[in-house]
């Protein structure tokens, strides 16, 4: 924001201050996420795989993908996605294979190793959800109001860079 006023003449300089607060806290907590999957990594001794990479494979789950649809998809928003992909095929998390029809593109799937990992991290967020709900921090009604909210914004941001108003 402008120390001279509202950015955009008309804007609520009330409504931009909550929205850049907004958008800060949105860029904290995906940070802090991955801290806290770091940290349940470290506590157990998994020290080979990054938290990105935890929560890569956590998103495909059982699915099988290329790279392409996992960004299509909402499963990974980085930008090195072929980078994390080669590191996790050859640690042995994932299982890569190119399509019989357009050699070019390489399917995708956990092994083993790393359908485990993906259950580390869905019991970690189960812990978390359960905490959530147990100390009253946020209600079904509250969570189902913040999810609707960050969707809105979602459609929002994909529309402008859509270029449709």
């Amino acid at each position: 924001m402008s120390i001279h006023g509202p950015i955009v003449a008309g804007t609520d300089t009330r409504y931009l201050a909550q929205y850049l607060d907004a958008l800060s806290l949105i860029e904290r907590l995906h940070r802090l996420l991955l801290d806290v999957i770091k940290d349940e990594f470290e506590r157990l001794g998994v020290l080979e795989i990054n938290a990105v990479q935890a929560l890569l494979l956590f998103n495909i789950g059982e699915n099988e993908v290329t790279a392409g649809e996992l960004k299509s998809r909402g499963y990974y928003q980085g930008s090195n996605v072929s980078y994390n992909l080669k590191k996790l095929v050859e640690m042995g998390y994932m299982h890569h294979q190119r399509s019989e029809i357009d050699r070019r593109s390489v399917r995708v799937r956990l092994t083993d190793k790393g359908r485990h990992i993906r259950d580390v991290v869905g019991g970690l967020f189960e812990r978390h959800s359960a905490g959530l709900e147990e100390r009253a921090i946020l209600s079904l009604d509250g969570i189902d109001e913040v999810n609707t909210s960050l969707k809105r914004v979602e459609r929002f941001w994909t529309d402008q860079i859509r270029y449709i108003y």
